[in-house]
């Protein structure tokens, strides 16, 4: 083999490559948060609103579940411009990944309001608690016990998901690495350390959402 590897020339445009990975985080930290509301709102309204409201999320729910994410981008920023809706590219970005977390944060909320047993909630009342301790001291706390981990995989998924608005040239990671490519012609060794960064905040988080959850989540150990 008469390849030369040349990491020299990709460094060389590492602040190219710390502004994507920078702009992936943002638009990853801007999707999760909103993508949460919208969860929160769409599990609310799927435990305790009319039988058609419940109907209007499930066939969200199921359409964002059952449909490629590279088509709900590309239906997003090239197909609502038919109907009068144009988005900037990190605008259809952040949309898309908003639209697409919230399906799936829908249901894992809704595991966790779930998974609180009534009798739980009715023994805060006869303890005399008012709605709002119950809520934070009997509910809040369990649910999120419960849908951590399934939250925090989310937010990962969400953010390697994000290199696929690189398609429509949103400001992030891949998109940024595909610039450097072009110029520089070191496919390789490119994308070989878009990979590593991609990986690097992905264990980072991952460390991060570890010792969070040992730090306020964690159940006391009984002896």
């Amino acid at each position: 083999m008469s390849y030369e590897f040349e990491f020299a020339d990709v460094f060389a445009y590492w602040p190219e490559l710390a502004a994507g990975a920078l702009h992936t985080l943002v638009l990853s930290g801007l999707a999760m948060a909103i993508g949460m509301v919208v969860a929160v709102v769409g599990a609310l309204a799927k435990t305790s609103s009319p039988t058609w409201l419940r109907y209007v999320v499930d066939a969200y729910i199921e359409l964002i579940r059952n449909t490629p994410f590279l088509i709900q981008v590309f239906v997003i920023f090239f197909g609502l411009p038919s109907l009068g809706l144009r988005f900037s590219s990190n605008s259809a970005a952040l949309l898309a990944l908003v639209v697409n977390v919230g399906a799936y944060g829908i249901e894992i909320i809704r595991a966790g309001i779930e998974s609180i047993s009534k009798g739980q909630i009715e023994a805060g009342k006869s303890l005399g608690l008012k709605p709002l301790q119950i809520f934070r001291l009997v509910i809040l706390k369990p649910a999120i016990q419960a849908i951590y981990p399934s939250l925090t995989s989310q937010f990962i998924l969400l953010m390697l998901n994000s290199s696929v608005c690189s398609a429509i040239a949103a400001s992030e990671l891949t998109a940024a690495a595909g610039d450097i490519q072009s110029r520089t012609f070191r496919s390789f060794e490119v994308y070989f350390v878009a990979t590593s960064v991609y990986l690097a905040l992905s264990i980072v988080f991952w460390c991060l959402f570890a010792g969070i959850e040992r730090a306020f989540l964690r159940q006391p150990s009984r002896r």
